[in-house]
């Protein structure tokens, strides 16, 4: 299979349109990372996700939809979902809620759960592309386990990428968050913070006006995307909290200026958008990785919750 580049214009809209109604995946941009799109209503599509990727068919996909009139029709909002989709979408927000009987989505996508992940993103070639297709799952189009990509040439890297394994990638440039959705559900009837993500879970706390509880997740059943231990993973080994490099290793610094740097200034919303590119170059390299301390609140928590499964053992 050839994966064809698609520009975000009205011909290229119109053809990943066209190539996604037909069952097949398509890789499309969203302000986070660039996902493995295909129709969540069609089993057959949803399965060549899990194919392209190597992905469990155990750990559940998110749902994207243009709006919340949209989300309302596959998930039970919920008072405090609501709330949180009132205040956060379109945006880098996923709500994992209960499923409705008549959602009309493919069985794969929630793996077996009866709660479902959906988001309203806010890049506007993905909102335009959803307004023409309806509904579609989409984890990051990268094979699973692998560094996410950010850009479509990401998602096109011989290393980790999906070129020849997918029909097309929609090529709108870079993602300006560069991290994936945070995540929240309520196990339990609490709000939980499932996924650290693009927005800091203080905020949406202030929203709730109470903490999000905390969740170490279940790499074996898992609730939501991005709960398995090792993911989001380089070929290279990872150390984090160096403050230095050792001989041999190539070193990732924060607030510091350096061949490569999340941020020279130690600014997070600067590092989380350069952090999976950063990665890939630092990989490239054919040495050991060191990454300096960041510190691990706001998007920093994020940050180092990718980080920590980056570095994880591998199975």
């Amino acid at each position: 299979m050839q994966t064809e580049r698609l520009l975000p214009d009205q011909m290229g809209m119109a053809r990943a349109a066209i190539l996604l109604a037909g069952g097949q995946v398509v890789a499309i941009p969203t302000e986070t990372v660039y996902g493995l799109a295909g129709d969540a209503r069609n089993g057959q599509a949803v399965a060549r996700i899990y194919e392209a990727k190597g992905r469990p068919s155990f750990n559940p996909l998110i749902v994207h939809v243009p709006d919340i009139e949209a989300a309302r029709t596959i998930a039970d909002l919920t008072p405090q979902g609501e709330r949180l989709a009132q205040a956060f979408w379109p945006g880098a927000l996923t709500l994992v809620l209960p499923m409705r009987s008549d959602a009309g989505v493919a069985s794969l996508v929630t793996a077996g759960l009866s709660t479902i992940a959906i988001r309203v993103p806010a890049h506007p070639v993905a909102q335009a592309l959803l307004r023409l297709t309806g509904p579609l799952a989409a984890p990051s189009a990268n094979q699973s386990g692998r560094i996410s990509p950010t850009s479509a040439d990401h998602v096109l890297d011989p290393d980790g990428g999906l070129d020849g394994r997918i029909s097309a990638v929609l090529d709108a440039g870079a993602c300006p968050v560069g991290l994936e959705s945070t995540i929240v559900g309520w196990p339990d009837n609490r709000a939980t913070l499932l996924r650290p993500g693009g927005i800091p879970a203080e905020t949406i706390a202030d929203v709730l006006g109470h903490p999000l509880a905390p969740h170490r997740g279940d790499p074996v059943a898992p609730l939501a995307p991005g709960q398995l231990t090792s993911h989001y993973a380089p070929n290279a080994s990872l150390r984090l909290n160096a403050t230095e490099p050792r001989p041999g290793e190539t070193y990732i610094a924060f607030g510091a200026p350096g061949p490569l740097s999340l941020s020279e200034a130690g600014d997070p919303v600067q590092a989380a958008a350069r952090l999976f590119d950063t990665l890939r170059r630092a990989d490239r390299e054919g040495h050991p990785i060191a990454v300096a301390p960041i510190p691990d609140h706001g998007l920093g928590a994020a940050i180092n919750d990718r980080l920590r499964r980056a570095a994880a053992p591998r199975g």
